[in-house]
């Protein structure tokens, strides 16, 4: 075995400064599961979903972040925030090793469009190794929904795909289903936190890379601690998914290079879909308009 213990925390987030609840959070994990080495927030915890806080590299928002990983001793994960950054702003996440120092920082590549309308895209994917337990990648909420990325991560040898998320729409369900398929998919663990309140409407996941759930939280504040085996990825990725697909294999041996991908794919298709912008409310059909009452005259 090579086990390396991760703690989820679901919590509630506000759209204001979070900071000393996360501390307590953090402090309350560590104290009832010491054995914990890795501790992941949910996206944009800090804040909330105010780009008003965008701080730069290094501000005191990170500063605290640090402080909090060197006190225990633990790999900080601490969601995302807004980060200000040669003239733009991005939904970025730091990562923090043990000693406090930030050894990678990813920048969401998929913001929400067209409702995630203040983050620029960042272009570079983030894997980072743990010495001693294996490599992890990082996507962002809506990352997730974008093949391309956990298989550029996994192809570079991310073994858990860490997904702060700020999820709090309808179609959450489909969010899971991707984080399961995810995980068989790319034959990796996917740790999936979510936020309560303006951060999100819960559900946090732990999927294992069969595509099980090991734990999944509600809609209530959660601590998810569990101890996952590098090992369990590394025997599925030579023998197969419970000895059966080895999709990872598959797709390196491919005959094929799929064109979509190329300068001279045909784009009608796509473009013909129209703009990314949010949809707006039907014209009335089959009977009038509604109109606004008409003033007394």
């Amino acid at each position: 075995m090579t086990p390396f213990a991760i703690g989820g925390v679901q919590m509630f987030v506000g759209i204001q400064n979070n900071l000393e609840a996360i501390r307590h959070r953090v402090d309350v994990m560590m104290h009832l599961y010491p054995w914990v080495q890795m501790i992941v927030l949910s996206e944009l915890a800090a804040h909330g979903p105010s780009p008003a806080s965008a701080e730069p590299p290094g501000g005191p928002t990170e500063t605290a972040f640090q402080e909090m990983a060197r006190r225990h001793g633990l790999w900080l994960i601490p969601g995302s925030q807004f980060e200000k950054r040669d003239g733009a702003i991005h939904n970025t996440t730091p990562v923090i090793d043990p000693a406090g120092e930030i050894v990678a920082r990813y920048r969401k590549m998929f913001p929400f469009a067209p409702y995630e309308d203040a983050s620029t895209p960042g272009d570079e994917v983030c894997v980072f190794d743990v010495p001693g337990a294996g490599r992890f990648g990082i996507s962002i909420c809506y990352d997730m929904w974008f093949p391309e990325l956990s298989r550029q991560m996994t192809a570079m040898g991310a073994e858990v795909i860490l997904n702060p998320v700020m999820a709090n729409f309808v179609d959450r369900p489909a969010d899971l289903a991707i984080v399961q398929a995810s995980a068989a998919m790319f034959q990796c663990y996917v740790v999936s936190v979510n936020g309560l309140g303006v951060g999100g409407n819960g559900q946090s996941m732990i999927v294992d890379p069969a595509g099980r759930v090991l734990h999944q939280a509600q809609g209530h504040e959660a601590f998810m601690p569990h101890e996952i085996d590098f090992d369990v990825v590394r025997r599925q990725r030579e023998r197969g998914l419970l000895g059966l697909g080895q999709p990872l294999k598959s797709f390196r041996d491919r005959p094929v290079e799929f064109s979509v991908y190329g300068p001279g794919f045909d784009r009608g298709y796509l473009d013909s879909l129209g703009p990314l912008e949010k949809p707006r409310r039907p014209a009335a059909s089959g009977a009038a308009a509604v109109r606004p009452p008409r003033a007394a005259e």
